[in-house]
């Protein structure tokens, strides 16, 4: 029996050595160092707690964002260069555009949609009247009415021929926008102005008369087609003609003090006809005692639009005020009238034209004009 458990035993030994043969030395040590008959080794002693203060957090908080900095940084200098880039593009091409623009106004004499909206938005000047610039958007303006006019109504192509028809066109735009400069300087030396009220209470005039269509859009395609203006564009040339009239019904004080006069005979009971042969301008109707020799409607083109609308509003036998029909000054007195058609007399006290004054406040205000057609 002894004998057959040391023969089990050696066995066994045998098996053992055999197993710590297969496994490797490194596994060995780390079990023996988990062997739970090993005592623990003395336990660890915390060291004191910090406190947590403002000013710990603040130092912390210094700490994290000096470490992002070097991240940051970059990034500002970046911008900045972006900026400088950015900013010296839109300077080279503003700067391109005006070299662009100058050759086009005042080498080519260029009239073109693109040119003329860059005059909108800069103000290049073509002339100098006295002390005040005259900008090339206002000639632009004068002068491409003609040529869409011309080209769109005529089909002129200003070519050959119709070359010089340009020139003409181009002198007499520019002479139109000093003219206009120099009515504004009369303006405002006689305390004449505009307003938006007295322009749109002359297009409801017209308009009611049936002069521009009869209605909106047929007013519209008429400006567009033959002018190609807008009812802006057509709101500031009506602008730009009742200031003119204006203006030397102002300073014509002559032929405004001769219809004052007429005006005060007639009230005193001097008979229309027989003040009208001795005083009214008209050489056609002046003969007849001021008869207009024709019958009126609101759509009479014979007649200025301000005359037919107080025809319009007088009873038979009535007679108006003094009428500022533009290039003269107008009293008018109805014969018969059954609402829509009217018989009428009339005398005309013509005014001098603008240029008269002009001419004078030239010498004050002298010309230098930027371009030489």
């Amino acid at each position: 029996m002894i004998k057959k458990l040391r023969k089990i035993r050696k066995k066994a030994n045998r098996h053992v050595q055999m197993v710590r043969e297969m496994v490797p030395s490194s596994v060995v040590e780390k079990a023996n160092s988990l062997n739970p008959l090993t005592p623990d080794p003395e336990p660890t002693v915390a060291g004191p707690v910090p406190q947590i203060t403002t000013e710990t957090i603040a130092h912390h908080r210094e700490q994290v964002l000096s470490g992002a900095r070097k991240y940051i940084y970059p990034l500002q200098h970046s911008k900045h260069k972006i900026i400088v880039i950015t900013g010296s593009i839109v300077a080279a091409a503003i700067a391109g555009l005006v070299i662009y623009c100058s050759i086009g106004l005042y080498r080519l004499y260029q009239y073109n949609t693109f040119i003329y909206r860059a005059t909108q938005v800069a103000p290049f000047p073509i002339a100098k009247v006295g002390g005040t610039f005259v900008d090339y958007e206002n000639y632009l303006f004068e002068l491409r009415h003609y040529v869409h006019y011309y080209q769109s109504q005529l089909q002129r192509d200003f070519s050959g021929e119709d070359k010089q028809q340009l020139v003409n066109f181009r002198k007499q735009a520019l002479q139109d926008s000093i003219n206009n400069a120099y009515i504004k300087i009369l303006a405002g030396k006689n305390h004449v102005g505009v307003s938006g009220k007295e322009v749109n209470e002359r297009i409801t005039e017209v308009r009611d008369q049936n002069r521009l269509g009869d209605n909106n859009k047929v007013f519209t395609d008429v400006l567009h087609d033959y002018w190609g203006w807008s009812i802006n564009d057509f709101k500031r040339s009506l602008k730009a003609q009742i200031l003119s009239e204006k203006v030397v019904a102002k300073l014509d004080t002559a032929d405004t003090a001769r219809a004052n006069a007429a005006l005060t005979q007639l009230k005193a009971g001097t008979d229309f006809q027989t003040l009208a042969k001795q005083v009214s301008d008209d050489v056609v109707s002046k003969p007849n005692g001021g008869d207009y020799g024709f019958s009126i409607t609101k759509s009479n083109p014979n007649v200025p639009p301000q005359v037919v609308a107080q025809l319009f509003k007088l009873k038979a036998g009535q007679t108006s005020g003094i009428i500022d029909a533009g290039q003269a000054l107008e009293i008018v007195q109805v014969v018969t009238t059954d609402g829509t058609t009217i018989t009428a007399r009339h005398m005309t006290f013509n005014l001098q034209n603008i240029s008269v004054y002009i001419k004078v406040i030239k010498a004050q205000y002298p010309i230098h004009e930027y371009v030489h057609f």
